[in-house]
């Protein structure tokens, strides 16, 4: 159907202007024109002059359309032909995106004819898809006899925007992130201004329009299995104004993005449950601490939260450390090692026996000239921090096992 259409309308388009050489005629439509040049034997090109509002479409031509294509049968002295895609825009449309071009546009085409002293006939067979509220399917037959220097600069002036990865902007890789949605993100050598990347991946990937995250470009992915792009070919040609890069890069697997929708709630349950914590019998002790911290005045409190905050900080990079190394970790698991009881009875019991009079620890003098004169007190927030462990309280226990579950990020906000 789809040909007897591309035949009705050929039928009814405008009758063809002479051609020029190295040119074939214009096929001209109602929605714009078409011709095949040919500079060289080698450079070729397919020029479009389309009407205002009409677009074709690029190679990936996104939630709609197909791309322009040609048959070359019945070509002379020609072994092969491709297609060199400039940089694309996206067009929105209906909640549709869709990739391609408007207005004046060349496709250049690197051509090699099967002997190169040998001249070259064409006959091309141009299947296209040109596109505004409603697609229009097109097939032109573009036929050129000899080649004229004449289009070298036209086709010099298109291929120079088709994409590479050798120019001020570089795509060095991209890795996958998971999270509500998993995104790709493009590793990218350069600033960029307003970009935006068009993603060529195996079957089963849709890939949404970028946005740029301090810096870093990333791209949602949509698939039943995100993580499964890992370890895959992708091809990334990423457009920022008159600047373009493409590259093919093997998707590697990146640090989970932190869902902070769902980190916000689990934050106020830390913080309620801390407040919990500090009418919890097990932490006599350490409010103890606190007490004899208030003797330094607002200075030696800083000092000791400081001290409170450092040790949950190495606790955090010690987790944080255990899960990189593929240890399975979990708050509650330490207090089943009789090893770790043990020593922490010793440590309560010599904290006891401080606190009784019957020895003093005094501090290194180096370490207090260092710390301003606060070196005891951020001690002390240190040690409340180690006797405050066995202690989770109910909302306590939940953030933290959320936050162990989860990733770095998760871990350092909460703990």
């Amino acid at each position: 159907m789809r040909a007897v259409l591309a035949l009705f309308l050929g039928l009814l388009a405008a009758p063809a202007l002479a051609a020029e050489p190295g040119a074939s005629d214009w096929f001209e439509t109602e929605q714009g024109r078409v011709r095949l040049l040919a500079a060289s034997p080698t450079e070729l090109g397919l020029e479009f002059d389309l009407a205002p509002g009409w677009k074709i479409y690029w190679r990936a031509p996104g939630d709609a359309g197909y791309p322009p294509s040609v048959d070359w049968t019945g070509s002379d002295n020609l072994q092969s032909a491709e297609i060199l895609w400039p940089a694309p825009h996206r067009f929105s449309i209906f909640g549709l995106d869709t990739v391609g071009y408007e207005g004046k546009v060349v496709l250049p085409i690197a051509a090699r004819p099967a002997d190169a002293a040998a001249p070259v006939r064409l006959e091309a067979r141009l299947d296209y898809l040109t596109c505004r509220e409603i697609c229009i399917p097109y097939q032109a037959e573009l036929s050129v006899d000899g080649t004229s220097p004449s289009w070298s600069g036209l086709l010099a002036t298109w291929r120079a925007k088709v994409p590479g990865n050798d120019g001020p902007l570089r795509i060095d890789g991209a890795r996958l992130r998971a999270g509500q949605p998993s995104m790709l993100e493009v590793v990218v050598a350069g600033p960029l201004a307003a970009p935006d990347a068009f993603v060529e991946a195996p079957e089963g990937f849709l890939f949404g329009k970028p946005s740029l995250d301090g810096g870093a470009l990333r791209i949602p992915v949509e698939a039943s299995a995100p993580e499964s792009l890992v370890g895959k070919q992708v091809t990334v040609t990423l457009v920022d104004g008159d600047r373009s890069a493409a590259a093919t890069v093997v998707a590697a697997a990146g640090p989970p993005l932190a869902d902070f929708s769902a980190l916000l709630p689990i934050i106020a349950i830390a913080l309620l449950g801390g407040l919990v914590l500090n009418v919890m019998p097990c932490v006599l002790p350490v409010l103890s601490l606190k007490l004899l911290g208030m003797t330094g005045g607002a200075r030696g409190l800083l000092a000791t939260a400081a001290g409170i905050v450092a040790s949950f900080a190495a606790l955090a990079g010690g987790m944080i450390a255990l899960k990189a190394a593929g240890v399975a970790v979990g708050w509650g698991l330490q207090f089943q090692q009789p090893l770790f009881l043990a020593a922490m009875m010793g440590v309560v019991v010599l904290f006891a026996a401080n606190l009784w009079g019957l020895f003093e620890v005094p501090m290194p003098a180096w370490a207090d000239r260092l710390a301003g004169g606060r070196a005891g007190a951020f001690a002390t927030g240190a040690f409340a921090t180690l006797l405050a462990t066995p202690c989770s309280a109910p909302f306590l226990g939940t953030a933290i096992g959320f936050a162990l579950a989860a990733g770095p990020v998760e871990i350092v906000a909460i703990f």
